[in-house]
Parts: structure tokens; sequence; C-alpha cells
């Protein structure tokens, strides 16, 4: 173990307005939330002289709530909290499935959403059904308030789009009005738990009358730098029947989306296939 706590100045704020001013003082500063990514870099020693911006004691960051058009979720809220929260398992389902699948019962009970995202990892479960759900990331600095849809947060590998200074405060999921007529999540990985995905899927899908489809959605995760929205094949199925043409080509059309490559988890090729099941599955109404 190469951490040395003894050479780290930890900053423990009591509430949001402390956390901001004491971010905007150092904004080198690395803010720790659940801290389940922070402490693997921090046993081989990487944040050895470093500040620590401690964000567990901010309560209201850890807050789920409802207002009339949609559910906030506090960036301190726990994968555990999420998965089991009514509000969350009622409104927005995928959320807590891809919540329940994120490592064991420890790391639930540690990993924030908030620090999920600052993370921002391709490979994380919480980002395809954030981007079919159409979240809004709530940022906080000593500059102001800002929103940002949360495809506009992930800018690369491990990388955001946030501004020097700048905590996540909440995500904001609005209300889907109509229910999906279908919905899925879907998670591939080596084994059947606390496993990293080779692929993530989720998706959303709104049946019309006469089966015109009034609204997809669909979203990848692992196959690319980012999370992925399949934005051209959901533009060609809106307002079309799922006939056999229409199927094949937006399978295809995920391929102009998507850049999987090889790695120790798995083949570009497999990445692909897999993918392409799924969503053609998902689009003929088969169970995946």
């Amino acid at each position: 173990m190469r951490g040395a706590p003894e050479t780290m100045t930890v900053l423990r704020p009591k509430s949001a307005k402390e956390a901001v001013s004491l971010y905007a003082q150092d904004t080198g500063a690395m803010p720790l939330a659940g801290g389940t990514d922070f402490m693997v870099l921090w046993n081989i020693g990487l944040f050895n002289n470093r500040k620590i911006l401690d964000l567990s004691g901010v309560r209201d960051w850890r807050k789920i709530s409802a207002t009339r058009t949609s559910v906030v979720i506090g960036a301190l809220a726990t994968h555990a909290e999420i998965r089991r929260h009514p509000l969350i398992l009622k409104e927005f389902p995928l959320l807590a499935e891809a919540c329940a699948t994120i490592g064991a019962a420890q790391i639930q009970n540690r990993g924030t959403l908030g620090g999920n995202i600052a993370n921002a990892s391709p490979a994380g479960d919480t980002f395809p059904p954030l981007l079919v759900y159409e979240a809004v990331v709530h940022l906080v600095s000593a500059r102001g308030k800002r929103e940002l849809p949360i495809s506009e947060v992930f800018a690369g590998v491990k990388r955001t789009t946030l501004l020097k200074g700048e905590l996540i405060e909440s995500v904001e999921l609005p209300s889907l009005g109509k229910r999906p007529t279908r919905q899925i999540f879907r998670k591939v990985g080596m084994r059947l738990a606390q496993a990293i995905s080779k692929t993530a899927a989720a998706g959303l899908l709104t049946l019309g009358k006469g089966g015109v489809v009034e609204d997809f959605r669909f979203s990848f995760g692992s196959i690319a730098q980012t999370a992925v929205r399949l934005t051209e094949a959901e533009s060609l199925v809106v307002g079309k029947k799922l006939a056999p043409s229409v199927i094949d080509e937006a399978c295809r059309l995920m391929e102009r989306n998507v850049s999987p490559i090889d790695d120790i988890r798995s083949t570009r090729e497999y990445r692909l296939e897999v993918s392409r099941n799924i969503l053609r599955r998902f689009l003929e109404g088969n169970r995946t």
C-alpha cells in the first residue's frame, strides 16, 4: 500500500455553501464522495500530498425528492438508496436496475450517483438509463449554478465538461408522462455479479395507435469513449411501425454511434454483436 495519509490534507465541509467556498479557494483539491474509485487510486499513492474535499458531511446532497414535473436525486445519494427508493422504482426503474448491478452491497452502500458521473468511466452502469431518461445535472460553484443535460457532461474517458470549481449538486429526472410500452436495462459482463460491463444498454419504447412508434430512446455504455444515445436509429424508428426492414436499418445505424475496442474484458466484434442483438430483440419485442 502506497497511500500516505499523513501527507494529505482533508477538508470536511458541513454544508453545500461551505463545500463550494472551500473548493473555490483550492480547485486543485480532489472532491471525495463515496470513495469507491478514489480508494483504489489512493492505495497506489496517487493522492499523496494532495488536498481532499470530503463531501460526505453535506447532508442536503443526499436527498431524493419529487417536484411537480420531476424527481431530483442528490449527488451524494448512494446506489443502495436509489435502487430501493419507491419513487425511483415506480417512475425510473431502469436506473434502479442499473444501481443494483454496481459492485457488491458494500460498493452500493458507499458509491454515489454524483461520484459515478464525475468519475466518467465509459463503463458507468448508471449512464445508459440517465441518457434515456434525459437527466439534467445540476452544478454549483462560487460563480453560481448551471444545468447540463447528461448528454453534454462527458467529454471522453474519465473526462467531463465541468468547469474549474464546479461540483455536482443533484441529478434531475424529468417525468416521462406516458408510461413506456416496453423498457429494458441489460448489462453483459464476465459473470452475473460484481463485473465491469462489456456492454450495457437501456431503452424505452412507446407505441401508439396502430403500432406506430411514438417515442424511442436507446443508449449503450462500454462501447464508445462515453455512453451514447443511438440518435440516428431513434430518429429512424419514431413515426414508423416496427417492420423487419425498419429494425434492420436501426441495427445498421447503431454502428455509426458506437466505437467499441478490444481490451482485457472483450473484443470489438463481440461487443458489437451482443449490442446489436440486444437492440434487435428489444425492437422485436422479445425478451433478452
